[in-house]
């Protein structure tokens, strides 16, 4: 059989997101295709879906299908539970944390002018958009939190570079699909908040 169809198949089947080395490793040993021959084939079924509402999406953990997005509002019709919303308390802190990282808690209180609750926290590592990638050299050592690939494949990219400027990810409305966690409401800001507009330098590791 063709490896285009059997990669098509394993693609079509995972529940992830995949690898070109992880859709190697599917087949047997002793039929396993060469990395660039399932790269070909890859390349070969993106075009095929190119019409289709279907595609063929490369993000930050590999590549997986999915409903092309201008036809993500027809098929959310399919639910009948609205998905909850987070705040904007919380998707500040996720963008801060996004195009600041690594930073600890403290930074982004400072560079939001209001406190951080725990709960904000604690939603973004249950999501897994965020981890702490290490530990600041300071009495302390409080956590720096960083970006995974949870968070990159959520938002249907590759590289933080992809990321829009930093004001539209503030008035992102965001919608999941997982209860989040309740949050405490936070005092409304009176000032604006003094975020520069800028790209990441650094990727986000998973």
């Amino acid at each position: 059989m063709e490896i285009k169809y059997i990669v098509e198949a394993i693609l079509f089947a995972a529940q992830k997101p995949m690898t070109v080395k992880q859709i190697q490793q599917v087949f047997p040993e002793i039929e396993q295709p060469e990395l660039d021959e399932i790269e070909v084939a890859v390349e070969a079924i993106g075009i095929d879906y190119q019409p289709r509402p279907i595609e063929l999406k490369q993000v930050a953990s590999g590549y997986r299908f999915q409903i092309r997005p201008t036809l993500s509002h027809w098929v959310s019709r399919l639910f009948e539970e609205k998905p909850p919303r987070y705040s904007r308390a919380l998707l500040e802190t996720l963008a801060i944390i996004a195009y600041r990282q690594p930073v600890t808690r403290g930074d982004i209180e400072d560079i939001r002018g209001v406190g951080v609750s725990s709960s904000i926290i604690q939603t973004l590592l249950e999501r897994e958009w965020v981890r702490v990638v290490a530990h600041k050299e300071v009495p302390g050592r409080p956590g720096l939190y960083g970006t995974t690939k949870q968070f990159l494949d959520y938002f249907n990219i590759t590289s933080l570079n992809e990321l829009p400027t930093m004001q539209q990810i503030v008035n992102l409305d965001v919608s999941v699909e997982s209860q989040p966690i309740q949050e405490k409401r936070e005092e409304p800001e009176t000032e604006q908040s003094d975020i520069e507009t800028r790209k990441p330098a650094s990727e986000a590791t998973g």
